[in-house]
């Protein structure tokens, strides 16, 4: 990735937790990028371009399909048209306790209904930015500014679809690796090879993960992501 600098990948990926909502599948299509060379506001930048451009040629070309669905596609116009808004975590929790009466303990992450209630009222997507850095995985580094807090976000869509995107800078201090990882009861061992990448040249990284299904309910207007695929996949389903 550090000699191509962007990457990207679309594949299957599979959740071993038994998440049973509108928005998750036992298997999704994960849709990928990590770019070389970018910070915070980079990687962002180049999620909303990609909606951006999602946007662009579906309006352009699947208007009729989208009627057929009965998609009022005029609700998807917005988000090709509006810059997305940027928000941190601690703003949200703030948001929800002065003007939706919802009370977060700080370093709780955000429910569905939490998402939910602070996306009432927009009509694009808006990153989350800055969240806890005991809740997140081990690879988002700290922000240097506030060190209880990671460089990652989140991009919430509207109409209740949740996160939709999931990203971070990619932290390339191997002793701050195996501090996230010895806090989180992992085998140091297991990620061996892991530290080896980032001990040869590493360079300043990040990416994101999208996930596609929940992309085109958006688009479509469907209920659920189990519209969104044509078998799903769920705890209790693996055929056909």
């Amino acid at each position: 990735m550090y000699s191509l600098e962007k990457i990207y990948c679309v594949a299957p990926s599979f959740r071993a937790e038994q998440s049973k909502t509108s928005r998750h599948l036992t298997e999704y299509w994960h849709t990928e990028m990590e770019m070389a060379w970018a910070n915070l506001d980079e990687i962002m930048d180049h999620a909303e371009e990609m909606i951006k451009h999602v946007f662009k040629v579906v309006l352009e070309k699947h208007k009729k399909e989208l009627e057929i669905l009965e998609r009022d596609y005029k609700k998807l116009e917005p988000a090709l048209k509006k810059k997305f808004p940027r928000v941190t975590y601690d703003e949200v929790l703030k948001f929800l306790k002065e003007k939706k009466n919802m009370s977060v303990p700080w370093g709780k992450d955000l429910r569905t209904v939490e998402e939910e209630k602070y996306m009432e009222g927009h009509d694009t997507p808006v990153f989350v930015t800055h969240y806890p850095k005991e809740i997140m995985a081990f690879y988002k580094p700290k922000d240097p500014k506030n060190p209880k807090t990671a460089l990652c976000f989140d991009m919430l869509g509207p109409e209740g679809m949740g996160e939709l995107i999931g990203g971070s800078e990619r932290d390339t201090n191997v002793e701050e690796l195996k501090k996230s990882l010895k806090a989180k009861g992992e085998k140091l061992e297991d990620y061996k090879y892991y530290f080896d990448i980032h001990s040869y040249g590493a360079v300043p990284h990040g990416g994101f993960g999208l996930g596609t299904e929940r992309l085109i309910r958006w688009i479509c207007g469907l209920e659920g992501v189990k519209d969104a695929i044509g078998f799903p996949r769920t705890m209790t389903r693996m055929q056909p």
